[in-house]
């Protein structure tokens, strides 16, 4: 309960500190360095499996799943400010900055430690990277992230602007949709029983979903700051 209770005040304060720095100074800067830093970071905190307990039952899936959740919020964002075409260069700047940070550390990783530094093993485990999930993770991104812009960049021209609920939740649940069958098929099939694909699969879904309905009314108060 604290952890969810923190996690919403932290969305309220990150998301809502990118509104007004869009609205004060009509750019999409710290939007895209939050959007940016969500993304990288999701990388490293996929590594830790969680146990989310929802109305006691165990949905299994990283302990990124909450925070990569955001970005889709981000780029809706963004795309309501700034439109599709600015969303997609977010995208691609968080695309590129995935790879080149992810060949830093394997840079990191190569290199000879020092014969008194005793924390190389719980370094390679946090770090190191299987390219088999690295991969799976960028083609899963980036995927998901440009479904995202451009349905939620439909929705608003079929709406004429209005129903923001609409192209926000119709754009997120089913980008979460694919980004978790993309992701978990292409890194994990063949190396787990069949039922625990699926089981996987179901439980990033379900907790990106929570997630993305509890950002709905984040979604309103970010535009009621850019707006006001």
């Amino acid at each position: 309960m604290i952890e969810l209770l923190l996690w919403i005040l932290a969305v309220s304060v990150i998301t809502l500190a990118g509104s007004y720095y869009a609205k004060r100074f009509s750019k999409p800067d710290m939007l895209i360095g939050l959007y940016v830093a969500f993304v990288v970071f999701s990388n490293i905190a996929a590594v830790k499996l969680v146990d989310y307990n929802i109305l006691g039952i165990s949905f299994f899936a990283p302990a990124a799943t909450i925070i990569f959740s955001i970005t889709f919020l981000l780029t809706d964002i963004v795309n309501e400010k700034f439109g599709k075409d600015e969303t997609k260069k977010m995208i691609l700047i968080a695309f590129v900055s995935q790879i080149a940070v992810t060949f830093f550390i394997w840079l990191t990783l190569s290199l000879t430690p020092a014969p008194f530094w005793k924390g190389e093993e719980s370094f390679q485990a946090i770090l190191g990277f299987a390219p088999r999930l690295a991969i799976a993770g960028w083609i899963a991104f980036f995927i998901s992230e440009n479904l995202d812009a451009s349905i939620f960049d439909w929705f608003k021209k079929k709406t004429k602007g209005k129903a923001l609920w609409m192209r926000n939740a119709f754009s997120t649940l089913p980008s979460m949709l694919i980004d978790s069958i993309v992701f978990v098929t292409l890194a994990f099939f063949g190396t787990m029983p069949f039922e625990q694909l699926i089981s996987l699969i179901i439980g990033l879904i379900v907790v990106k979903w929570i997630v993305g309905i509890i950002n709905i009314p984040f979604m309103y108060l970010n535009r009621f700051v850019m707006k006001k």
